[in-house]
């Protein structure tokens, strides 16, 4: 395959906050804090062009406040063409990220104006020269903009052009409901969940199982599970397991966008589903050894 590879996703203002003590209720933990640029969607535009992608393009929803220009000058830096979407209701969406020794990470979410992602901003004209286009599943979440993922799943499948869906959020999908997420997202080509969403999803505690399961609705399924690396199926089995390699993590962020964009990435320039999912891991592997969801720039 040749041509651009199209995101449609949530640009975020990430406060990451990483603490090597546990949290002292009322009263200070000591923490390294950073302002950075995030979002998954935003990520994974960002890891695509970083595993030479030469055409990635992102359409999101910002505010009118001082981080739109900067999120625009931050994807432009990273390789990315960027159309957001100013929207004068609401701030940019933001996240504070809770990083703890182990690298885990809790975070607190302000959607802001991702999640009024509106119809109106999609037009099939951004499917012009796309070869493949990702959504966000943080899109799903909301009524607006799950109807604005839903149209843009709904043109690229007339097109003929390939979708992936990462699910995004276990803690979201449980908000909305399975079965309401899956009705949203039917029609995917690629399905991309982690371990903890991909047994939400089928009610099934072990990885394989669930990828096997997923894979009966989805064409492609790749499951990532962590320093293990991730798991690929296709028609109802798994036919890989793929190793990440061995590293020193200081912050789990983004980790599971880095291996969505350099699996898309992959994908793009012609490699199977294996060699995606390797391509993928070691990106994953890459994400997990700097602060934030973003490939260092520079």
């Amino acid at each position: 395959m040749s041509g651009a590879l199209l995101v449609v996703g949530d640009v975020v203002t990430d406060v990451v906050a990483r603490h090597r003590a546990p949290l002292a209720p009322a009263t200070d933990t000591a923490a390294e804090i950073r302002t950075l640029p995030g979002g998954a969607g935003a990520n994974v535009a960002c890891w695509a062009a970083r595993a030479g992608c030469a055409d990635v393009r992102l359409l999101g929803r910002v505010g009118t406040d001082d981080r739109a220009a900067w999120h625009e000058e931050r994807l432009r830096l990273a390789g990315v063409r960027p159309s957001l979407v100013r929207d004068a209701g609401a701030p940019t969406a933001t996240v504070v990220a809770l990083v703890d020794a182990a690298a885990e990470r809790t975070f607190l979410t302000d959607s802001g104006a991702a999640f009024r992602l509106a119809p109106g901003d999609w037009s099939p004209t951004l499917l012009d020269g796309v070869s493949h286009l990702h959504l966000s599943g943080y899109l799903f979440f909301a009524g607006v903009s799950r109807e604005t993922a839903r149209l843009a799943l709904a043109t690229a499948r007339e097109r003929g052009v390939p979708v992936s869906v990462d699910p995004a959020s276990a803690g979201f999908v449980g908000e909305l409901g399975v079965a309401p997420f899956l009705a949203s997202v039917a029609g995917a080509d690629v399905f991309l969940p982690n371990a903890g969403e991909a047994a939400l999803l089928t009610g099934l505690a072990g990885p394989e199982e669930a990828a096997a399961a997923l894979s009966r609705r989805f064409p492609l399924v790749a499951v990532t599970t962590g320093a293990a690396g991730a798991l690929v199926a296709e028609a109802g089995r798994v036919v890989a397991r793929v190793a990440a390699p061995a590293v020193r993590a200081v912050d789990s962020t983004g980790a599971g966008d880095a291996f969505t964009g350099a699996f898309l990435a992959a994908r793009l320039s012609g490699a199977g589903p294996v060699a995606a999912a390797e391509a993928g891991c070691r990106a994953g592997a890459v994400a997990v050894t700097v602060l934030g969801g973003r490939p260092p720039v520079g």
